[in-house]
This record gives structure tokens, sequence and C-alpha cells, in this order.
């Protein structure tokens, strides 16, 4: 008797990849044949994982489901589920208008999804995953969850307060991830600050890098998502001193200008950002950060704009991301502030910041001719294998090229030395 067919479609976030990997790994323990994002049909079920952050990317998701409902309609599937953060807000509303889905799911609803096609539930065998990222690297999501109040963001009301995982339970994905030939782990989180108050007290983040870094196998750690409120400085230490922790740190600061950020409730001034920045490049010298900026925010004026446009001129992110507004029902945004400016003008706001980085980054990038660099292997295109420094991190950042007549593999560690720049990618040669 063949095997029942499973595809899991993931749209947004690392965060949701993860939770389709652990929904992969689950049914294929249940006998189903599973893939992630294949474009055929002739499935017996269809799970789409939708975001719901922003209008743009909760516009994609329900596309997706409308393509799926069409596809279901035709006979080229048997069975539509939809998944994730936008079924975990707007399950009541998507229920009414597209009844074509079998069923939703919200976010934590695991079990449910399983037992949904009579398949046995594993809740020992949570933290295995079947990778779906090259099998070098991948996601390690360490809490749920936001206690964080930003006006502009609607996330704590789908994923709730912050809820860490345990040490233990995260040392032992760890190790399942490294014997399944990850080498390098990316700590994921809503925000990573919060780690382990809600469970021992205090923060634990330090004591959990360290133990995830005497893990055989591993050999790099990436921090995403520190906020700069109550920042973890000791964080900082283990940066500098342990060669396993990449000197690459995330960190969204979303503006610059303080009323601005006043109304953004991001409890944060430009000057104790400016502090931060210092504190952090003076205690993890050759430290890489990567940061995101929001314009067109309700009350942003061309003041605000170009504070905010000179300070990342002054300074120089090496990695930087904007969003333009968008105005999310159910925030306090959204309840207590007018939103003026078009999606054109918010629009023209971010390209603007973006060809200032553009230009940074590509300075930044020249910087580094001659100069040699350990990179990973990510894979091959052309007559290129492709890698990354550890001041990249996979998907949003540049990309080393590299052209050699070596055979490299996936998730190998090589020296290089850098003989060209464009204005995000290197070119190098191995040495």
């Amino acid at each position: 008797m063949a095997k029942k067919r499973v595809n899991v479609v993931t749209m947004g976030c690392s965060k949701n990849l993860v939770d389709s990997e652990v929904l992969l790994n689950q049914l294929e323990k249940g006998k189903f044949e599973v893939v992630h994002d294949s474009n055929e049909t002739n499935f017996d079920a269809v799970f789409v994982n939708t975001c719901g952050f922003i209008h743009d990317a909760k516009q994609e998701s329900i596309d997706m489901i409308l393509d799926y409902a069409e596809l279901k309609k035709r006979g080229e599937i048997k069975n539509l589920y939809v998944m994730g953060c936008l079924s975990e807000r707007y399950q009541n509303e998507l229920e009414k208008e597209l009844p074509e889905v079998d069923k939703y799911f919200g976010k934590f609803d695991m079990k449910a999804m399983v037992t949904e096609l009579k398949a046995a539930y594993y809740p020992e065998k949570i933290y295995e995953r079947k990778i779906t990222t090259p099998s070098h690297f991948a996601y390690l999501k360490i809490s749920e969850g936001c206690n964080r109040s930003c006006s502009f963001c609607a996330i704590p009301k789908m994923t709730g307060r912050h809820k860490s995982r345990t040490i233990e339970s995260l040392v032992m994905e760890a190790k399942y991830l490294a014997k399944n030939g990850v080498r390098e782990i990316l700590l994921i989180a809503q925000e990573l600050s919060y780690y382990g108050i809600d469970i021992y007290g205090k923060s634990r983040l330090v004591d959990l890098v360290n133990a995830i870094s005497e893990i055989e196998g591993i050999e790099w750690i990436r921090l995403h998502y520190l906020y700069p409120t109550k920042f973890p400085y000791d964080i900082l230490p283990v940066m500098r001193e342990n060669p396993k922790v990449c000197k690459y740190l995330d960190m969204p600061l979303q503006h610059i200008a303080n009323p601005v950020l006043k109304n953004m409730l991001r409890h944060v001034t430009r000057e104790e950002t400016e502090k931060l920045i210092t504190r952090i490049k003076d205690e993890v010298p050759g430290v890489i950060l990567r940061t995101t900026m929001l314009v067109g925010f309700p009350g942003e004026t061309e003041e605000d704009f170009e504070e905010l446009k000179q300070f990342i001129l002054d300074t120089k992110f090496e990695r930087l991301g904007v969003f333009p507004y968008s105005n999310e029902e159910g925030t306090y945004a959204y309840n207590n502030f007018k939103d003026e400016l078009s999606d054109e003008e918010k629009q023209e706001r971010a390209n603007e910041i973006m060809e200032v980085q553009q230009q940074i980054s590509a300075d930044l990038n020249q910087q580094k001719i001659g100069k040699k660099f350990k990179v990973i292997i990510d894979g091959q295109e052309g007559d290129f294998y492709v890698g990354r420094t550890e001041y990249d991190s996979p998907e949003v950042d540049g990309e080393v090229l590299i052209n050699t007549d070596k055979t490299l593999k996936k998730g190998d560690f090589v020296h290089v030395e850098i003989t060209g720049a464009e204005d995000y990618d290197l070119y190098g040669k191995v040495v």
C-alpha cells in the first residue's frame, strides 16, 4: 500500500520554518511521505503554514491558500489545512471567508495537526525535526512569544507572552542537529534577551550559548534578535572569547529619533542606543551589527526621517534592512495614532534608506579585498562555490563567491582571501 503524501508549505520567518520541520518529522514517523514547499500536486494533504506579521505577508499567505483551494477544487489535492500565525490570529474570519479549507489550526496545535491525519503523536520526539535548510545549518527556536509592547507590532497577539524552553531540551535538540550534520546553529526567538527569565528567574542566554558551544560538531553559533532595551551585557564577553560564537549581532533598532522611539513604545532613547552600540563595539572588537529600521511610522516627520538617515550614514551598519510601516489592526499604534503617509511615501522612504545602505555596504566590502576569512560552504552556483563568513547569516546577508579547482562540499569550512567585491557580495579564492 502506497504511503499517503503530505506537503507542508512555509510562509514567513525562520520561526515558522522550525514549526514546519517539527510537523514534517512527526508525520514522517507516522509513515507518511512528506515534502516541504513542493510545487507538485497529487497530495493527500497540504498544510499551509501562514505568516501574520504585516499586510504584505498576510496577503501572500492568503494568496497561497487560494492557490491550493483551487487545486483542491480541481481534485489535484485531497485535503487542505491552514496553520501558523495568520490562522492563530484570524481563525474565525478565515473559516467564514475560506470554507474550502478543511480545518484551521493555531500556532501551537501540533498534536491536533498530527492526529487530524490519524497519525500517532510523539511528544518525546518533539525536539527532532526534518531539516529543510541545507543540512549544515539549522535554526534553533529557544522561546515563543514576547513580553515587549512595541506599538507597531501584532506578534504578541498571536504568540502570547514570552515562554522559554529549558536549557536541557535545547541542548538535546542541538545535539540531535549536530548528529545529523549541522555545523552552524542560529539561535532565534521573537527576542533572545528575555531567555530564561520566566522559568529561571534571570536571563540564562549565556549559559545556553556556552552549553551549546560544548557540543561536538557545532562550529558556529549565531545570535538573532536581541533588543536594545534591557540588553544582556553578559553575552558580550562570550562573543569576544568563545571562538564558536560568531561576532555577529542582530539587534533591531527600528528608529533613532526620540519622538518616534517614544511613540513606538521602544523604551529606549537615541542617547542610550548610541552608548549601547559603542559598548558592544568596545567589548567585542570586530563585531558586525545587523539591524532593521521601520520608516513611515505615524507622526514620523521629515526631520525624524532625515535624522534616521544621517544616523545610518554616521554609524555605518554592516548589515541593515528596512520595512515601511504597516498599520496593523489591534496594535497600540493602530488604535492611537493616525496613519497619514501613503504606502507610496512609506516605500519611497524605505528605498531612500536602502540606497544609503547600499553605498555603505559597497564601501565596507571594498575594504575587505586582500583580507582572509573563514567561510562555510553553502553550495554551488555555476562556476562558483557559494559560502558565507561568520559575519553573514543565510538568506538575509551577502555571500562569498569562490572560484576554485578544489572540490568543496556543503558544510566545509575553508579559508578564503577576498579578491573582489560588489555592493553586498564578495569574490574570493581558497588559501
